[in-house]
């Protein structure tokens, strides 16, 4: 069932998962958003500011140069006009109609902030699309290119732009003070612009000289002060408020409430990271790329807190070391992270072009920062955000112990990686359904699994396309049938209440994980989202023959029929012959071509499904707001409790 944000129904779900505190913060915003809207008190005056958190000495000299050409054929690509947001070409970058979606070519109300419902894609447009321009992180990238290029033409568009967004989005006024996530990353960005614009001899009038720029980042910094996320929504979005106010409190810190908004920032920053993320260095909401933006954010907050000397709890760096040490530990040969959960293109700091790997990025930051183990991958790529964290960090000796060699399961996330020859790397999922009472960002994905062959997707993840404006895209991508596992009587694992909501979570638990068994690797676990039945799935990875077995057994009353849908979805490059229940798949890397062969349960009647829109089904999404026709083999049947439904995938050559 698929229930849209906003609907009488919505806000009753939404409701029951709150608890009492939640409730009383939320009816404390509801009062003050009452008060603010006809009590707006102005920006205490500012004399005699400066900016000092500038970069050291040689840090822009230490960009790579082939970074370097990367992140300059960007800054003219935006110079043009031109630019790509969630598969989305604009050509209006020159000058920006800062509440405009190209996508449904609808523009956004104006009147008082919280007035506007942007969750209606009717009455809006794709928020997405509008409110990725006004994080800033194109201006960014020409910031960059200033500071790399010395070209003024560079930071003269920055200025021009950032003149003409404060000039058209006035405290409180319109789409961009709806969400505390994109007030914060926006202060990011104007944080790293200054530093990146210093040798510009207009820095100083664009920023701390500039009325308008501070009555901006005052109410900014008021804004987040005042509406953190709460309760339920304590995920990603207040790491990226309180990373946003911390950055700005430090660098900007020019006004009466700048220790206070600092000092509570940090408080804040502190807790959330630590609340986030596993022990195991795994970020809770078990969705990959919510795993790089707080990684992203908690680094350039470490950065700022080193750049004007504020002294961080040794947590915040011990969470981001565990962090790096998992991502290095859970990516491909080709360093890619698994496909899990929701995923939406968002990022912390930008100022690379484009063909950076953010990954690769990542580990080369944690390298710097940290220190790299022996076991992590090697690195081969440069970036541009490296060099400049890492000339702003202060590089500390952990004082706790790191994994000895790399680990294949992280029994808290329940996640767990079983390689093999060929660079064969399987994914299974065992874990929680997702992180707080609401799990926003969690698909119906129990016991999935995701196999890849040298960094090429085989049984893929199909991702997740989009969030708000096609709830039927919306449903399909974090559907159970939406992933490689399997479905009981038409029905998801875990039961949506909306978009952003779960209202019962299916309970997983894993039985074995032996990632690296001297016969191969192996891996058992259950959930119970079909009560009373029981999901059972074995995995093995056999070495010597190069062969993944599947195994998938329905636990129950024995004589209960209920319906099976058994699905594997193949990836985009993945070429398909299905006869029967085999499957021949054929695809091509770097030139060579490969293949194997995918041997299914006979109990099942078998079909290949590819772009089908009614329903949605055989669809692969390798960014938000983008999706492609691939292959899903879908087999359909009963169990009454006893069968036990056998899957082959055999890797040749």
């Amino acid at each position: 069932m698929t229930v849209s944000s906003g609907s009488p129904g919505w806000y009753l779900r939404r409701l029951s998962r709150m608890g009492p505190r939640e409730v009383g913060g939320r009816v404390g915003d509801a009062v003050r958003r009452r008060r603010w809207r006809s009590a707006r008190p102005g920006c205490p005056r500012v004399t005699g500011a400066r900016f000092t958190a500038v970069l050291p000495a040689g840090a822009i000299a230490a960009v790579p140069p082939d970074a370097a050409k990367r992140l300059i054929a960007e800054a003219d690509r935006l110079m043009a006009g031109h630019a790509e947001f969630f598969g989305v070409d604009r050509k209006d970058l020159a000058d920006p109609d800062w509440w405009y979606d190209p996508k449904t070519g609808r523009r956004a109300p104006s009147g008082y902030a919280f007035d506007v419902p942007y969750r209606d894609e009717d009455a809006v447009g794709d928020i997405k699309q509008i409110w990725e321009l006004s994080r800033h992180q194109y201006l960014t990238q020409l910031a960059a290119a200033y500071a790399v290029t010395g070209d003024e033409r560079y930071a003269e568009r920055v200025a021009e732009h950032l003149r003409s967004w404060w000039a058209g989005n006035a405290p409180l006024r319109g789409v961009h003070w709806t969400s505390g996530i994109e007030l914060g990353i926006r202060l990011l960005s104007w944080v790293w612009i200054r530093r990146l614009l210093d040798g510009w001899p207009g820095a100083a009038g664009l920023f701390e000289g500039n009325p308008v720029a501070l009555n901006q980042i005052w109410h900014h910094q008021r804004w987040l002060a005042a509406f953190p996320s709460r309760g339920s929504s304590a995920n990603n979005h207040v790491i990226a408020e309180a990373a946003g106010q911390f950055a700005a409190a430090c660098a900007f810190g020019w006004f009466p409430s700048s220790p206070r908004w600092r000092a509570d920032a940090l408080r804040s920053l502190e807790r959330h990271l630590r609340g986030n993320t596993f022990l195991s260095g795994l970020n809770r909401e078990l969705a990959t790329e919510y795993h790089g933006l707080v990684l992203e954010l908690g680094l350039a907050a470490v950065a700022e807190a080193d750049a004007a000397g504020v002294p961080v709890p040794a947590t915040v760096r011990l969470v981001l070391l565990r962090m790096t040490d998992a991502l290095a530990a859970v990516v491909d040969n080709r360093l890619r992270p698994p496909r899990q959960g929701d995923a939406d293109d968002g990022h912390g700091l930008v100022v690379d072009g484009a063909g950076t790997d953010r990954w690769g990025s990542l580990l080369a930051t944690g390298d710097a920062v940290f220190g790299r183990l022996a076991w992590w991958p090697v690195v081969t790529g440069t970036d541009v955000r490296t060099p400049l964290l890492a000339g702003l960090v202060k590089p500390t000796e952990p004082s706790v112990s790191r994994p000895a060699s790399r680990p294949g399961h992280f029994a808290d996330a329940g996640l767990t990686i079983l390689r093999g020859p060929g660079e064969i790397w399987c994914r299974c999922d065992g874990g929680p359904h997702g992180f707080l009472s609401i799990a926003a960002h969690a698909h119906a994905d129990a016991l999935s699994v995701e196999v890849r062959h040298d960094g090429v997707d085989v049984l893929a993840d199909p991702g997740t396309y989009c969030y708000h404006g096609q709830p039927e895209w919306r449903q399909y991508f974090r559907s159970t049938l939406g992933h490689n596992t399997l479905r009981l009587d038409g029905g998801d694992q875990s039961v949506s209440g909306g978009p952003f909501l779960w209202t019962r979570h299916a309970g997983s638990r894993v039985l074995v994980a032996d990632p690296s068994g001297e016969r191969g690797a192996r891996w058992c676990a259950e959930h119970d989202g079909y009560r009373p039945s029981v999901h059972r799935r074995r995995v093995e990875l056999t070495a010597a023959s190069r062969e993944l077995r599947v195994v998938d057994e329905v636990r129950g009353q024995h004589g209960q029929r209920r319906v099976v849908h058994l699905a594997f979805h193949l990836g985009p490059a993945i070429a398909a012959d299905l006869v029967g229940s085999r499957a021949q798949l054929t695809w091509t890397r770097d030139g060579e071509d490969r293949s194997a062969v995918l041997d299914l349960p006979g109990q099942l009647s078998w079909r290949a499904h590819r772009g089908e829109t009614d329903p949605p089904l055989g669809w692969y999404s390798p960014g938000f707001g983008r999706k492609e026709p691939s292959t899903t083999l879908v087999g359909t049947g009963f169990t009454d409790g006893a069968e036990v439904f056998t899957t082959l995938l055999g890797f040749h050559g």
